[in-house]
């Protein structure tokens, strides 16, 4: 499994950080930068670093694996490089990951409703400074179950790519151009050994090679 308790602890590290700036910014009453502080944008950012972070360290895991598994079946150079996911691929197993997201978003935009219904209430509007809060702990909740669904979609990445990386283990060299070249070699000897040993006649253009001959 590839360590990514540290992409984690740096997505909660900057959510944790915009709580405190958000704490700090109602108590001196900045209600529109408390918002911003913490408005849904903040932790589809968070999200989006969390899922680029990991895609890059699973991109990386899984390069190693292949071009390690390239190496020891003696795989070409010129064929190694092409092991390597392309760019395309890169992006496939990053639009995976970040669908593990997919839960999160009705709550962000939950969140960013109530914000702007918060940031247009009065301060005797209780019940939109509860709905707002409330909005946060689902967006909170929301983000630790995506975090769970991106531990359970690495792994099936690594699952998927690892039965690639055995498909480059049974690579072999192909065998034709060894054949191209073998065989009528061999065909030819025959036919010499053949001609020499009096089992055949000799063909016209082998008697003429001959008498060519000084």
């Amino acid at each position: 499994m590839l360590p990514l308790e540290r992409c984690r602890v740096q997505a909660l590290s900057r959510l944790f950080e915009a709580s405190g700036e958000a704490r700090r910014l109602a108590a001196e009453g900045e209600r529109d930068g408390a918002l911003r502080s913490l408005d849904a944008q903040v932790w589809l950012d968070a999200w989006e670093e969390v899922v680029k972070g990991v895609t890059a360290m699973l991109v990386a895991r899984v390069n190693t694996r292949l071009e390690a598994e390239a190496a020891a079946a003696r795989m070409p150079r010129r064929v190694r490089g092409k092991v390597r996911l392309d760019a395309a691929e890169v992006r496939g197993v990053g639009g995976r990951l970040g669908a593990a997201g997919a839960g999160l978003v009705p709550a962000l935009d939950a969140l960013h409703e109530r914000s702007e219904r918060l940031r247009g209430a009065t301060a005797a509007e209780r019940a939109a400074l509860d709905d707002w809060q409330d909005a946060v702990l689902v967006a909170a909740r929301r983000f630790e179950a995506a975090w769970i669904g991106l531990e359970d979609q690495v792994q099936a990445e690594l699952d998927r790519w690892a039965g690639v990386a055995a498909a480059v283990a049974r690579w072999r060299r192909p065998m034709w151009p060894v054949a191209a070249v073998g065989i009528p070699a061999l065909a030819a000897a025959a036919l010499l050994g053949l001609v020499m040993g009096g089992y055949l006649p000799a063909p016209g253009w082998l008697t003429a090679l001959w008498e060519r001959l000084p």
